[in-house]
């Protein structure tokens, strides 16, 4: 309360305005006391000189008697004031405190001087012969119309003096007295008018860092009583509103946030007023740092800059989609522009939406390829088949070696035909989830030495050497024995595929501390890096031409590729070229309490 800066002006001007009113009236009491203090004595002196006149008045109009000097000595006396008998001449009769024959000739005084043109003199001035300053007043004496000599009392102003002093004393102990009462009511007042004031002040500051709960008491029913009850009516408003605001705001912001698309806004200068994460991971900014930079100092992409900064001031919508880089892919972003407007309708900025339309593209490219793959799989077999019983029937002298020869062919075709609708089934099925993999407790062992058994033989067929090593153990793990069967079917029939007679294929199972890998490792071609990531996709093959004359679908990978993730498990791939391929397939193992 005593910091309050507008406390101490309001006391201050109280202050000053209680000196200065004191201080002048003080003043003006005093020389009005002044004034009326001689002119009492004045009135005093011109009382006493009348009364001397009429007293010596007989005296006068004979001779002076001797006796004047003593009876004027003993009046001045008793009234204590100087009394001066003078003659018409100025020669000085009588004076009670002097010898008149050593005082000179007063017909020059200017009260005597007076007195003899308007029947009264007065002056005050120093007097020679006692050395002080004196009041005088002068009367003329006449009778009969004659001039008899003139009555003068005179009184020194010491006495005027004292009596102001006392006087101005008075005045200024009740000045001081009313100064004081006036500073501590004054201070009083004013921090009555001020607390109310401040503490809506206080409550003005804690509203601005966010506090609306405080309330201000009204103490007073006078304005400013009014003044802090509108506060308070303002206070219960604002905090309503910006809970309401809050709320939305923070609805708004759970919105964007959970949003799978970018979100920037801009406003007419383009600088950021929003920026959710996903925005900031697709234009490598940090959405915190940029709100309030323009859009060019936080992004390096060349589109979004002038995207926003061209639709900022405008109300166009635009929808474009460009690609970014970002190593080591590139990234497909739809953007959408949409203007914001303000109040009155005029456009405020912009928002752009970013939608990652990345693995769209990339699936549509896919199911493109698919669709192109697949027909040209079937294709390739039906033409086949066509053309050979086409031939057939055609030719009804063929030989029956021909003939049989044929109808090998087609036999080939139908099973090629067929073992590609098998993949496509089974690979739908795993994908859809129609048929469920069934999860249940087994040896892994069991189906993995079916699998070596089945493809054992096309292994020493082609002359190659296939190497089982499986632990001594039970591998448990939860799984569907026929998943598990087709995963490493295909892996052997891929392996036992691409690598040249007289090479080696090892079929392993080695256990980690939560889970087992089986291994499937060849010495074949290899694969090249570029290749690696794309290995995996339906009807992808690195060398379509060997593929196809090796009868494979290209859909073998990807089927074990589902079926590991499926069983809750992981697929990776070790290849270099011409020094072989190694896939392994990581599964959780059930561990013993």
């Amino acid at each position: 309360m005593l910091r309050s800066r507008l406390l101490w002006k309001l006391y201050a001007g109280y202050v000053v305005l209680i000196v200065l009113t004191a201080l002048v009236i003080g003043f003006l009491v005093g020389q009005r006391m002044e004034q009326d203090s001689l002119h009492d004595t004045e009135t005093t002196l011109r009382t006493q000189a009348a009364l001397l006149g009429d007293l010596i008045a007989s005296a006068l109009e004979n001779a002076p008697e001797p006796a004047l000097q003593e009876h004027v000595c003993r009046l001045g006396a008793e009234i204590k004031v100087r009394l001066t008998v003078i003659g018409p001449e100025g020669t000085v009769l009588a004076d009670s405190e002097e010898d008149p024959s050593r005082m000179d000739n007063h017909a020059g005084r200017p009260e005597i001087v007076t007195a003899r043109e308007r029947g009264l003199g007065a002056s005050t001035r120093s007097s020679h012969t006692l050395g002080l300053d004196m009041m005088y007043v002068a009367l003329p004496i006449q009778k009969s119309g004659r001039l008899l000599g003139f009555a003068r009392a005179a009184l020194p102003l010491t006495a005027v003096d004292e009596r102001l002093k006392q006087i101005r004393a008075t005045v200024l102990l009740g000045a001081a007295i009313a100064i004081a009462a006036g500073i501590l009511l004054g201070f009083l007042f004013a921090r009555q008018v001020t607390r109310p004031l401040l503490a809506v002040t206080q409550a003005a500051q804690a509203i601005a860092n966010g506090n609306y709960d405080l309330e201000v008491r009204p103490e007073t029913g006078d304005e400013v009583g009014k003044l802090v009850r509108a506060f308070n009516r303002m206070a219960a408003h604002l905090r309503e509103r910006m809970d309401t605001i809050l709320k939305d705001r923070n609805q708004v912001l759970a919105i964007l946030g959970g949003m799978v698309e970018g979100v920037v806004a801009v406003d007419r200068e383009g600088r950021v007023v929003h920026m959710n994460e996903v925005a900031g991971s697709m234009l490598h900014a940090s959405p915190q740092a940029s709100l309030g930079k323009r859009i060019g100092e936080v992004t390096q992409v060349p589109a979004v800059v002038e995207i926003l900064s061209g639709t900022s001031t405008s109300a166009a919508h635009i929808t474009r989609e460009l690609r970014l880089p970002d190593p080591p892919k590139e990234r497909i972003i739809e953007l959408r522009v949409s203007p914001l407007r303000d109040a009155r309708g005029e456009p405020a900025g912009s928002v752009i939406v970013l939608h990652d339309v990345t693995e769209l593209r990339r699936l549509e490219q896919v199911r493109r390829d698919f669709v192109a793959n697949v027909s040209h799989e079937l294709k390739t077999p039906l033409t086949a088949i066509r053309g050979l019983v086409e031939t057939l029937l055609d030719d009804p002298a063929m030989t029956a070696e021909t003939h049989d020869r044929f109808l090998g062919k087609v036999r080939d075709q139908m099973t090629r035909l067929s073992n590609l609708v098998t993949d496509l089934l089974t690979l739908s099925r795993v994908e859809s989830e129609e048929g469920p993999v069934e999860r249940e407790p087994l040896d892994l062992r069991d189906p993995v030495r079916e699998s070596a058994r089945a493809l054992g033989l096309a292994g020493e067929a082609k002359g190659l050497k296939l190497e089982t090593r499986l632990p001594e153990a039970p591998v448990a793990v939860l799984g569907d024995r026929e998943a598990i069967r087709q995963i490493v079917d295909n892996l052997l029939d891929n392996a036992i595929k691409y690598t040249p007679s007289g090479g080696r294929v090892w079929l392993r199972i080695r256990l980690d501390s939560d889970s087992v890998v089986i291994e499937v490792e060849d010495t074949g071609c290899g694969i090249e890096p570029q290749h690696q990531d794309r290995i995996f996709e339906r009807f992808y093959r690195v060398d379509k031409a060997r593929s196809r004359e090796l009868g494979g679908t290209g859909l073998g990978l990807s089927i074990v590729k589902h079926f590991t993730l499926a069983l809750g498990g992981q697929v990776s791939l070790e290849s270099a070229p011409e020094k072989g391929s190694t896939f392994r397939i990581r599964l959780p193992r059930i561990t013993s309490a």
